[in-house]
């Protein structure tokens, strides 16, 4: 079992973040936040998916009036995301936000930092201390990657401090990077450092076939070591996308308990005298239909198959011009090829019911 890293506990509405609560998932509405009823959709769509804390964008004055609708109508906290000006911050917890973003590259006047922080402290807001590496190098004498953990800690250090001396500790810490290594060193240095939640994610990461790879192994690296009390995986595209990425992490690691199917099916060599693959997608056809945690593997030979069928609710080792199907681990049918798929789906079928 993975041993989380102590933190303090951060309310954000409803939904507790720290070490002595599950670790939540977060993303982004990708619409205009002006259009109220766009967003609203969206975050019901995610809430569904299983997003328990949504993020909107507030560029401008439009977009902060659209909290006020979009606030009362979701189903989970809001967050307010802050860029260059502490009048949007104002005005997103003025419409009843459960958190803000800020981000230390681009609000930097300390006196609006503390009319943000009291403005939060009065509404009982949280906040979030988001460093991105890309909006604090200074271009004109870009900072060399080997020094850029050096900064991010240093910058997060001197605004956690305003902060601190305002008496305000509500305080979620992230800091990205779309580099996977210094993901992983800067959330290492910033567990070491301080004991506030971390919001984990490995910043522009792609489009989600590039971006599963890397942010599983930054995310699942530090999960692994008991970094990190909540997360957002950015995708471009379909934010639904991040949510299953994200779940998958969770579940992988063993920090969530499975809910849907999961498939095992063996890389095939030379030894395979059937065409794996095309099986194994058409099971995964037949278990689209069924959310539970059943756990099926289709093996292609004798070599690892058996193991793998004892771990497996529902399992196929295929040999040739024949397969051989278990049920937990025992052997219950030997079948022709043809009969495979009609017997998968009536044992897949059968084992679902019982769970």
């Amino acid at each position: 079992m993975i041993k989380r890293a102590k933190t303090k506990t951060v309310s954000v509405g409803p939904v507790k973040i720290g070490s002595a609560h599950p670790i939540t998932i977060q993303s982004m509405t990708k619409v205009s936040t002006s259009d109220a009823d766009a967003v609203i959709a969206q975050i019901k769509t995610l809430a569904a998916a299983g997003c328990q804390i949504i993020r909107c964008a507030v560029p401008t004055a439009a977009d902060t009036a659209a909290l006020k609708k979009i606030v009362p109508a979701s189903p989970i906290p809001v967050v307010a995301d802050i860029h260059f000006s502490a009048a949007r911050a104002l005005e997103a917890i003025e419409a009843g936000v459960a958190k803000i973003r800020l981000n230390p590259g681009n609000i930097k006047t300390r006196s609006e930092i503390f009319s943000i922080i009291d403005a939060a402290k009065a509404n009982k807001v949280a906040i979030r201390i988001g460093i991105n590496e890309a909006s604090i190098r200074d271009l004109g004498q870009d900072t060399p990657p080997a020094r850029r953990t050096a900064l991010m800690l240093k910058e997060m250090r001197s605004y956690i401090r305003l902060f601190e001396n305002r008496g305000f500790n509500q305080i979620v810490l992230s800091a990205k990077s779309s580099d996977v290594t210094r993901t992983i060193e800067i959330n290492r240095a910033l567990r070491e450092n301080f004991d506030y939640p971390l919001h984990l994610g490995l910043t522009h990461a792609g489009i989600p076939e590039d971006a599963a790879v890397p942010t599983a192994a930054a995310l699942g690296a530090l999960l692994s070591q008991g970094i990190g009390d909540t997360l957002r995986v950015s995708v471009a595209g379909d934010p639904v996308e991040e949510i299953k990425i994200a779940n998958e992490i969770l579940t992988s690691l063993g920090i969530r308990p499975r809910t849907e199917p999961e498939l095992i099916a063996c890389p095939t060599c030379g030894r395979a005298q059937i065409e794996v693959v095309v099986l194994a997608r058409k099971v995964k056809t037949i278990l689209a239909s069924i959310h539970k945690p059943l756990r099926v593997a289709v093996m292609g030979c004798i070599v690892n198959g058996p193991g793998e069928a004892a771990d497996a609710h529902v399992a196929v080792c295929c040999g040739k011009d024949k397969a051989f199907i278990y049920r937990a681990g025992k052997k219950i049918a030997t079948v022709s090829t043809k009969d495979i798929l009609p017997q998968m789906q009536k044992q897949i079928t059968s084992a679902a019911k019982k769970l």
